[in-house]
C-alpha cells in the first residue's frame, strides 16, 4: 500500500489555492477530502499526502489542521514559522491568504481535482457537507481516529481497481 508522505509546504500552497475561491476552514478542509479521493480515483495518489482523522463533524486532514492550529496560535506543532507569512486564520474559521499560491507545487491533475471540489462543495451548506463527508471510509473509523487509506479507497467507485494498483506499487 501507498505510503503517505506529507510535505507541510505544499499543504500551505493547497490551502492557499482552495481559500482563494473558499476561505472557510471547514469547507477548506472537506474540498481537499473529495479533492484527494478524486484524484486518488483517477490517478493513483492523494494531493495532498495527508492522512485524515474521523472527527466529529467528518474528515479532517490531520497535518494541515495542525498547520492551521499553528498559525492560529493554539496548536501543539510547531512548524517553519514562514508558515505564517502565507496566510492568517481570522476567527477560528476563515483563512486570509497573505499572498498567492505556487502554483508550481501543484500538478494540473491536482489542480484539476482541487477546482472539481471546489465547484462541487464550495458553496454547500455545513450540514450538507457533514452529511456527504461522513461517508463509509469516515463511519468505519472511530472519533479522533485515523480514517485507513485502505477505507477511503473502497468507497471510490472504482476502489477495487485502485486498490489493486495500489498493492502493486
Amino acid at each position: 500500500m501507498m505510503k503517505l508522505i506529507f510535505d507541510p509546504m505544499k499543504a500551505v500552497e493547497i490551502l492557499l489555492y482552495i481559500a482563494e475561491r473558499v476561505p472557510n476552514l471547514y469547507h477548506a478542509l472537506k474540498i481537499m477530502y473529495f479533492a484527494d479521493k478524486a484524484h486518488l480515483s483517477e490517478y493513483g495518489r492523494l494531493v495532498s499526502g495527508d492522512h485524515y482523522i474521523a472527527m466529529r463533524l467528518g474528515p479532517v486532514p490531520s497535518g494541515t489542521y495542525d498547520i492551521v492550529k499553528f498559525v492560529r496560535g493554539d496548536g501543539i506543532f510547531t512548524f517553519d514559522e514562514s508558515i505564517k507569512e502565507a496566510f492568517t486564520v481570522k476567527g477560528r474559521n476563515t483563512i486570509e491568504p497573505k499572498r498567492r499560491p505556487d502554483l508550481d507545487t501543484l500538478s494540473e491533475s491536482e489542480m484539476e481535482c482541487l477546482d472539481a471540489s471546489i465547484s462541487e462543495y464550495g458553496n454547500m451548506s455545513m450540514t450538507r457537507l457533514k452529511k456527504a463527508s461522513h461517508d463509509a471510509a469516515y463511519e468505519a473509523a472511530d472519533e479522533n481516529e485515523d480514517i485507513s487509506l485502505e477505507s477511503i479507497i473502497t468507497t471510490l467507485p472504482n476502489g477495487t481497481e485502485v486498490l489493486a494498483y495500489m498493492r502493486d506499487e
